[in-house]
């Protein structure tokens, strides 16, 4: 019998270097699917792309352990060539945003289990300039917060470590005056924040970007927040945002799948929790269903 080959990539510093206690288990779970498989453990940040680039090629199956960051970094690596096999995701960060969107299990093993046994998802990939999310790219209040948080203190704390980081920081809050264009709009004003997500959660909380929510429909969610005038409107964005309840006057919110950002200043942008440049014009386009994804059978 022929084995399906496996490219198994793993980041062993990922959420409190949890994946060592199980890789034997992981591998065993991919064996008895039917995988022979190659298990590389990633070395430095960016290592995960080349792997994913140059070596996918060979494999059936590419599968990725480790957070948020390892899964953009193995997309992203996909998203440059022209076949791209199938991914597989075992979650081991301090949030995993996109695996709670896809209902991919929290437990390692049962993770594993869905990678082999699991349903192909045709998933929506952001492209960003040059560079690819899978699940958000956002600027301003709080999107420095998950690269300048210490790993050590986002594992304590996970999500509150965010918060708390972006609470002190309203001290001092920067905005951005910024020329948005979409397909059917031209939005210019002043933004203390904007993301743009396919996600039902973000930050580890769900129904922050929306309702109705489908990770494969072609278009981005977007959330962004104007500068506030005083400290009352200030407290309605934070009570807006506690609350889940993104439509106020303090909030622009739509769905679109190509958008174009100007700003006169170079603005940090974070992709998928992961420093992504300072930018003062940022085309992002949504690339509908360009990637599949294995997530547990619905049946």
């Amino acid at each position: 019998m022929a084995h399906k080959k496996m490219l198994f990539i793993y980041n062993p510093k990922a959420g409190k270097g949890q994946i060592r206690n199980n890789l034997l288990d992981i591998i065993d779970i991919f064996v008895k699917g039917g995988y022979e498989v190659t298990a590389y453990p990633t070395q430095y940040a960016g290592d995960a792309i080349r792997a994913a680039e140059e070596d996918s090629a060979r494999f059936d199956m590419v599968v990725c352990s480790g957070g948020d960051g390892t899964l953009d970094e193995v997309v992203t690596g996909l998203m440059r060539k022209e076949k791209r096999v199938p991914i597989g995701y075992i979650p081991a960060g301090s949030t995993n945003d996109f695996a709670n969107s896809l209902y991919i299990p929290k437990n390692m093993k049962e993770a594993a289990n869905a990678v082999v046994n699991g349903d192909r998802f045709l998933c929506d990939v952001g492209s960003f300039n040059e560079n690819t999310f899978v699940y958000i790219a956002a600027f301003g209040l709080f999107t420095d917060v998950s690269y300048e948080t210490e790993q050590e203190m986002k594992n304590l704390l996970g999500h509150m470590a965010y918060l708390l980081e972006g609470m002190k920081k309203l001290t001092n809050i920067k905005s951005y005056h910024m020329k948005i264009t979409t397909e059917d709009t031209v939005i210019e004003d002043d933004f203390l924040y904007g993301m743009i997500t396919n996600s039902i959660s973000v930050g580890g909380f769900k129904r922050i970007t929306g309702k109705y929510v489908d990770l494969s429909d072609g278009v981005f969610e977007v959330t962004l927040i104007k500068r506030p005038s005083n400290p009352m409107e200030l407290n309605q964005i934070l009570t807006a945002l506690v609350m889940k309840d993104i439509d106020t006057d303090q909030m622009y919110c739509f769905k679109t799948s190509y958008m174009r950002i100007e700003s006169e200043e170079e603005v940090a942008w974070t992709l998928d929790g992961e420093f992504g440049g300072r930018h003062t014009d940022v085309v992002v386009r949504n690339q509908k269903q360009a990637l599949s994804i294995m997530v547990p059978s619905a049946n």
